[in-house]
């Protein structure tokens, strides 16, 4: 027995940010320095080394929860089950509730309790419940939702992954040009065919490496000195992606009992086009064998970098057709895969 994805859907916010909308910002360093070249020159260098050329933002009435929800209520009508039959809610996160204009994160009650809530269920089994694990937050709640339907403790569960990163990014922080927001969710219920989620993995690297991605000050010292705000070593995180991303995703395809010719998709955390082609270079290399045309689906050049929600929301386009080069077919086989802050690594094999 296995969980099955039987059910998808995606938020992705109406309000599009080009590079564009960068052009006045002020733009420092580390020590609150103005840096030395134009926006101009910054936003040709993101589009280079990300892809990045635009990105959706929430409308501002809109909270996490918001979007959350909304990709729930879409993945509902897709596998057409009755809301009142989940047993969980799993809703991946980091941030919380942050209301446009305001530095304040709000958790409390739960994401995933602020959804029910919204779905209307009443049956109070339904148990919602939230998990920050970084960028790689949804992956991980599907293969807690597949630990719980094995378990027999559940048959069938929602999972989440919403982000507003737009909120929680320093306007003086050139980094801050790739953040997005988004939501995307699917529903998973226990499945006896040859279907479903066949092997998995999950690390975290902390001894060195806890701090890549952190809560930090803004580069204006002068501004809102108690605000913080996500920082990055971006360097630091391209060297440990490049170094232990490929290996776990070769331990987690090899324990799936599939051979590399049988792979047909690889999803991964869509956070640097560069570095996400690195990555899947470097993991065929490990086989001998070259990189198949079309294996690595990308939004990220429209969409930006939204966290745990380019995941699911990027399964939802490849699933309702929207990527015009990406298919995935009964019987494919799919290698699920994401890095973020912890510095957490993991990754799921899905035969569909």
């Amino acid at each position: 027995m296995t969980s099955k994805i039987i059910g998808v859907g995606n938020y992705i916010p109406s309000q599009t940010i080009t590079n564009l909308f960068f052009d006045k910002h002020h733009f420092l360093d580390e020590s609150g320095h103005i840096l030395q070249q134009d926006n101009a020159t910054i936003a040709d260098k993101l589009k280079e080394i990300t892809g990045i050329e635009e990105r959706r933002y929430a409308q501002n009435d809109q909270v996490t929860s918001d979007l959350g929800f909304i990709a729930a209520q879409r993945a509902i009508e897709n596998s057409g089950i009755d809301p009142e039959t989940l047993d969980y809610i799993i809703f991946a996160h980091n941030f919380g509730d942050v209301r446009f204009g305001t530095i304040q994160s709000d958790m409390v009650p739960s994401l995933a309790s602020r959804v029910k809530h919204l779905l209307k269920i009443k049956n109070n089994f339904c148990v919602g419940y939230d998990v920050l694990f970084g960028c790689p937050g949804w992956i991980e709640a599907m293969i807690q939702a597949n630990a719980f339907l094995k378990a027999g403790i559940a048959k069938r569960c929602l999972v989440i992954g919403a982000e507003t990163l737009s909120r929680v990014s320093d306007i003086h922080d050139r980094d801050s040009m790739i953040y997005a927001d988004g939501a995307g969710a699917a529903i998973v219920e226990i499945s006896t065919d040859d279907s479903g989620l066949k092997s998995h993995l999950s690390a975290s690297f902390t001894m060195k490496e806890k701090d890549y991605l952190n809560f930090g000050k803004s580069y204006n010292n002068q501004s809102c000195p108690d605000t913080k705000f996500i920082k990055m070593n971006g360097r630091k995180i391209y060297e440990f992606a490049l170094l232990n991303v490929p290996n776990a995703m070769k331990k987690c395809f090899d324990d799936s009992g599939y051979t590399i010719d049988q792979l047909k998709k690889i999803i991964i955390h869509q956070a640097n086009e560069k570095m996400d082609e690195a990555i899947v270079n470097r993991f065929y290399q490990l086989y001998s064998t070259s990189v198949p045309e079309n294996i690595m689906p990308m939004v990220i050049h429209k969409l930006g970098n939204s966290s745990v929600a380019t995941i699911p929301s990027l399964l939802t386009m490849i699933l309702n057709n929207e990527l015009p080069d990406h298919q995935i077919n009964k019987g494919d086989v799919v290698l699920f895969a994401s890095v973020g802050a912890g510095m957490n690594i993991n990754a799921f094999v899905y035969k569909f």
